[in-house]
């Protein structure tokens, strides 16, 4: 008499046994029970730049200006769009202004060998 009664049976008193026997209910009903707080470290808060390339600044600055703001060699401000890197590969034929919080060293090149300028803010 009184068997199969006490918390013995029920496999623990409370929310014993979530990481062990009870995992299912756990996951299902509550998924927020062995979450981490706490820091990050410094490098996990660092975002990634968007990149774009310098054979696809052409392309960008028509879709912005149209085809006779790029002929006039208008300033074409990449951090306004969410981009912050300029990156090389490709080339440029047409004469542009860009203006970009870092630029590689080669995109840097071939946007002065096509007659543009790189500004950097």
């Amino acid at each position: 008499m009184g068997q199969h009664r006490k918390s013995g049976s029920r496999g623990g008193k409370g929310k014993a046994g979530g990481s062990k026997h009870f995992w299912i209910r756990t996951v299902k009903y509550e998924p927020w029970r062995f979450h981490k707080d706490g820091f990050l470290p410094p490098s996990a808060l660092e975002t990634e730049l968007d990149t774009i390339n310098v054979g696809e600044l052409q392309e960008l600055a028509t879709k912005v200006m149209g085809a006779e703001g790029v002929k006039g060699g208008a300033e074409l401000d990449l951090a306004s769009l969410g981009i912050g890197r300029l990156l090389g590969r490709g080339s440029v034929t047409v004469p542009l202004k860009v203006k970009v919080a870092y630029a590689t060293a080669g995109a840097k090149e071939k946007v002065e060998e096509a007659g543009g300028t790189i500004v950097e803010p």
